[in-house]
């Protein structure tokens, strides 16, 4: 979870640190009973890579949000991460429930990842709890999880040290893994980094081949969490490069991207490094924070996903785009090596100045195909752009007056992807304003505190053709100020307000919408704006 940094962030830089210098072993197969490691990297018991894609959920705090499980997996998650508490800060989660949250996540295909919170910010905290605590929770639980290791993540502790002598960190690391393995325990088990699960004194990456090598089995990853430490793409891919390079392995157990008043998360690099380095990536998290910027659902509400919610599940390497279900629920069958047949030629519709739609011939193949995926093709080289269940696709975040060449690849459930379709060059629009355009806007005040809020704005665009590169303007009647926004760029002269978009809400399809969050100042009256344009034109209010 995002938590307080002290004023020492900037006076370490992580790129500088040294690496750890030996690789890390293989893990013995006679002890990969289910989810392992093997030269690096995360396998299922098959030996199948297994790249996590999903979430964090709050299940101790909101213990009736099972429904969580079932709308994550729908829009694309195959992994959620779920907070459980031993009893020592929170209310403890009895085997019980944790036994109907590990059958909520196989009913709903997804992998467990289990962790307890009790020691969040342990050492700067006074309310947080050991890692020795949290390892005899896990052994209380060892008949529940015994025989789970298929589906199960044992994740020891929560950010289990703040910034108060993080080098006491290792130790008491070292020993809650030998506590769990000497305990029987035969599950891949996850360990989060000190500084608040963030590293920026690099403890845990100066460390982590003895951790690594503390555990017999060899069945152990490393949880780095990214939030304004990580507002660089250097800090970011020398980070996770320097665990690849030395061959242990390491996810993104927890990320943020909106901007908070410690600094700007670049998380376009961390899912973009992920997804080339084959890492998996948790983002945090569904509902539920007492900070709603980092909510990706509205009220635990699929249907409104947030600005940031958007972005992590229908962004660039996104959820949706690349996301695999483990092959251990049959969504990938090990003994299918045929790829599907390559797609039609793409073709090129409602072309604008910065997006378009691409149509194809659907793929075949021995078993089904599952998905597309669109590359944008320059010389030798092809970028991902797009991701697609169907035929079909919206491609943005365009140039105008600029010639692209688009093609596209099938691939089936097993993970076979097909030869490339034949190319299609297009041209898109050149610049300026959209003619017609037709909006309607939606706002509402989500909470209010004394002398601030938070509220929300949807954007409908109600012409047929889409909305790219937009302005929004709106003015506050009763001194208001915007102080954060997530989902676009606001500037504001007295009362006046104008916002530009984020790069994942600058095009608005037609009959489509894009939500803009944000917090407030304000005082004793707080009336909602009465009108509303979009690049110069009225919009009705809804």
């Amino acid at each position: 979870m995002l938590t307080r940094l002290v004023t020492l962030l900037g006076l370490v830089a992580l790129g500088v640190l040294g690496p750890a210098t030996a690789h890390a072993q293989s893990s013995p197969g006679a002890l990969a009973t289910g989810i392992h490691i093997s030269d690096g990297r995360l396998v299922e018991g098959n030996g199948n890579d297994f790249i996590m894609r999903g979430v964090n959920h709050a299940h101790t705090w909101y213990p009736g949000e099972t429904q969580s499980l079932a709308d994550v997996k729908a829009l694309g998650a195959n992994t959620v991460r779920v907070v459980l508490s031993n009893g020592h800060r929170w209310t403890k989660n009895s085997a019980a429930d944790v036994a109907a949250v590990v059958s909520q996540c196989k009913a709903n295909r997804l992998i467990c990842v289990l962790e307890v919170h009790d020691t969040t910010g342990y050492g700067e905290d006074a309310a947080a709890g050991t890692l020795d605590q949290a390892a005899d929770y896990w052994i209380g639980l060892k008949d529940v999880l015994a025989g789970e290791e298929n589906y199960v993540i044992v994740n020891i502790g929560n950010e289990p040290w703040g910034n108060t002598n993080p080098a006491g960190w290792t130790d008491p690391t070292i020993a809650a893994i030998k506590k769990l393995r000497n305990a029987g325990f035969e599950h891949t088990i996850m360990v989060d980094a000190p500084n608040w699960g963030q590293d920026w004194q690099g403890v845990m990456r100066a460390n982590a081949q003895a951790v690594y090598d503390a555990d017999t089995t060899g069945n152990l990853i490393f949880s780095i969490h990214m939030y304004s430490v990580y507002d660089t793409a250097q800090e970011i891919t020398d980070y996770l490069n320097a665990f690849v390079n030395a061959g242990l392995p390491i996810l993104i157990g927890e990320f943020g991207g909106p901007p908070d008043q410690w600094g700007d998360p670049d998380e376009d690099t961390m899912m973009a490094a992920a997804q080339q380095l084959r890492l998996g990536y948790l983002a945090w998290s569904w509902s539920g924070n007492t900070d709603p910027i980092l909510d990706l659902s509205i009220g635990f509400d699929p249907s409104r996903l947030s600005s940031w919610g958007q972005r992590i599940f229908n962004g660039a390497n996104g959820i949706a785009q690349t996301s695999r279900e483990a092959t251990v629920f049959g969504g990938g069958n090990p003994e299918d090596t045929q790829a599907p047949t390559a797609p039609g030629t793409p073709t090129a519709s409602a072309v604008t100045a910065t997006s378009l739609s691409l149509t194809w011939t659907a793929a075949t193949d021995n078993v089904g195909v599952t998905g597309y995926d669109v590359v944008r093709v320059s010389g030798g080289s092809e970028t991902t752009v797009a991701a697609s269940t169907t035929n079909t696709v919206a491609v943005t975040g365009l140039t105008a007056d600029t010639t692209y060449t688009f093609a596209v690849y099938a691939r089936d459930a097993a993970g076979n992807r097909s030869a490339r379709s034949a190319t299609v060059n297009v041209t898109t629009d050149e610049g300026g304003s959209t003619p017609g355009v037709g909006c309607s806007v939606g706002y509402r005040i989500i909470g209010e505190w004394p002398g601030g809020f938070q509220g929300e704005i949807t954007i409908r665009n109600t012409g047929t053709s889409a909305i790219s590169g937009w302005t929004l303007a709106f003015a506050f009647a009763n001194g208001q100020t915007v102080t954060n926004m997530w989902g676009g760029t606001p500037t504001q002269n007295g009362g006046a307000v104008r916002v530009t978009p984020a790069s994942y809400t600058s095009t608005i399809p037609a009959a489509g919408s894009v939500t803009v969050g944000f917090t407030g100042s304000k005082g004793a009256t707080n009336t909602a704006p009465t009108a509303f344009s979009l690049n110069g034109s009225t919009c009705a209010t809804t």
